[in-house]
């Protein structure tokens, strides 16, 4: 029904400090939230009973306290695998506890007095994070229930007709051409229909034809005799053969020679292999698939590509789109990359922050799937939070860009004036993260610091990194 809103979520809060003057300072700065929930307790044996029933989802935790310390307490509920997230309460702040209670699963720290601005930043930003985290974990799990097909990743439109044409066409015997830039993941597609073929118990060769210069190729492509050229000291079968009852799959086959063409063409036609150097043919049966990043149609037109080998080669033909035509793919793609990393690699990387993948979405990968995979390695090795955050991500994924006029001048004075409105502040946006990503790095992610040198309050900073997704720790 219209006009019916569901009611806002309430975060369960636990805060245990044997201060009461510090509960009540968070009841008076949390409560006329109305999305918090507080149970304050000054006994630090109460406070972690409480801790270990599991029911909260942030806890306020004071180091110093009688009895029982906070960094007993928070081994405990972190050895219980409690999921609640930790915040350190200090007056006793120092680099060496801070590292100390994050390494011990702490989510974040905060020092006595501090402001509401500076509680409710804090608190906001670990909300956040434990968001991220649970999402990601829960992608993680569904990725491991449905890998994809075949174990490529992809939900989009465009793979999803991909993965249908596969399943069609891998029962048969007709070749397929692959078509498709660098790095979309053309041999994986090829190793997918060979696993779904008839042919699956048999060898799946590859072949990339690029590497080879023409006289080579012919060679590696049809094998030789011994003695029928200089260094061929034995006899050598070619791909042809090996593949024998298999799938051959040639790579990059736009840069074979004219001349290897007319005997590709003519194994084709005959299922017959002639060795270099030899007088007698021997009998194959192979499904050949083959993939370029070239216009095989201009390459015939241009007298590059005979006319009919490229007809033999395309009975089925599959076009795999650019990893910019499937941005709905780049989140899964990316915690696939970052969960085959981590199982070889230590690293303290968990996932992405939903800025950074929609930075990832807008960026235009030239290297495709490629790249993505190649950059989340480099993530994972070189970011020492928990979460990959849009200042982590190279340079070239913020490179100004600018309204642009697409189809049309602005028709009125006042559409001018907004667009240039538009313009000036998306300038000005570049410009001031920039200056804030220098400041932390001069500062080493000290708030205090950066905030009195630049001149603003720290409560204003804090705002300022959190409008941009900046995380002071990755400074340090």
């Amino acid at each position: 029904m219209s006009g019916i809103h569901p009611p806002p979520v309430r975060h369960r809060v636990l805060i245990v400090d044997d201060e009461p003057v510090i509960g009540l300072s968070c009841e008076r700065i949390l409560l006329p939230e109305k999305k918090y929930r507080l149970n304050i307790q000054t006994d630090p044996v109460t406070g972690l009973k409480e801790a270990l029933t599991g029911h909260y989802d942030l806890i306020l935790l004071d180091l110093v306290m009688p009895e029982l310390e906070g960094m007993e307490i928070l081994k405990r509920i972190k050895g219980a695998g409690i999921p609640s997230e930790v915040i350190i309460i200090t007056g006793h702040a120092t680099i060496k506890t801070a590292v100390e209670s994050m390494q011990l699963g702490a989510a974040d720290y905060i020092s006595k007095p501090f402001s509401p601005d500076e509680l409710k930043i804090v608190l906001e930003k670990v909300i956040q994070h434990s968001a991220v985290l649970k999402e990601n974990i829960a992608l993680r799990k569904e990725l491991h229930l449905h890998r994809g097909f075949e174990g490529i990743i992809g939900k989009s439109i465009k793979m999803e007709r991909i993965f249908s044409l596969i399943k069609r066409v891998a029962p048969t015997d007709g070749s397929v051409l692959i078509t498709g830039e660098s790095g979309t993941g053309k041999e994986l597609i090829a190793a997918a229909i060979h696993r779904t073929s008839r042919r699956q118990d048999r060898p799946f060769i590859t072949c990339d034809c690029s590497t080879l210069v023409p006289s080579l190729l012919e060679s590696e492509l049809f094998g030789h005799v011994k003695g029928s050229f200089t260094g061929s000291i034995a006899t050598k079968k070619g791909v042809f053969e090996i593949a024998d009852r298999g799938t051959l799959f040639l790579d990059e086959v736009s840069n074979i020679s004219l001349e290897i063409q007319t005997k590709l063409l003519r194994v084709l036609e005959t299922s017959r292999v002639r060795k270099v150097g030899s007088t007698t043919e021997c009998q194959v049966d192979i499904r050949l698939i083959t993939a370029t990043n070239q216009d095989l149609g201009q390459m015939v037109q241009k007298g590059n590509f005979r006319e009919d080998l490229y007809y033999r080669l395309k009975v089925v033909p599959i076009n795999l789109p650019p990893l910019r035509e499937r941005t709905e793919d780049i989140l899964e793609l990316a915690v696939h990359f970052l969960e085959k990393f981590k199982k070889k690699n230590p690293t303290p990387v968990r996932g992405f922050h939903p800025d950074t993948i929609i930075a990832m979405e807008k960026y235009d990968w030239p290297g495709n799937v490629r790249e993505l995979r190649n950059l989340v390695e480099r993530l994972a090795i070189l970011t020492d939070s928990e979460i990959i955050a849009p200042g982590d991500l190279p340079s070239e994924f913020f490179s100004p860009s600018l309204p642009t006029v697409t189809s049309e001048l602005p028709h009125s004075w006042e559409e001018f004036k907004n667009f240039k409105q538009e313009v000036q502040n998306q300038a000005t946006r570049e410009i001031e993260k920039e200056f804030l990503v220098q400041t932390l790095t001069e500062f080493k992610g000290n708030i205090t610091r950066a905030a009195t040198a630049i001149g603003i309050q720290r409560t204003h900073l804090h705002q300022l990194l959190k409008k941009y997704s900046l995380n002071a720790k990755d400074y340090l």
